[in-house]
């Protein structure tokens, strides 16, 4: 699965850290999710889409 987490995070100026702050992860988890080598639980997916505002379904791409 695919994700647009990476460019919508530089698009808010935000570091890995502030997003792992804020969603309540490491920030070695969302370099995991950036990277391609973890698909987050649901629940991270939902708030990773509210935090960034946009929905889950164009933050994350199902190839």
């Amino acid at each position: 699965m695919k994700n647009r987490i990476k460019e919508l995070r530089k698009s808010q100026k935000l570091t890995q850290d502030e997003l792992a702050n804020a969603v309540g992860v490491s920030r070695q988890t969302i370099n995991a999710i950036e990277n391609d080598k973890y698909n987050p639980t649901l629940e991270l997916a939902i708030k990773l889409a509210r935090y960034l505002r946009i929905p889950v379904e164009d933050l994350f791409i199902l190839e």
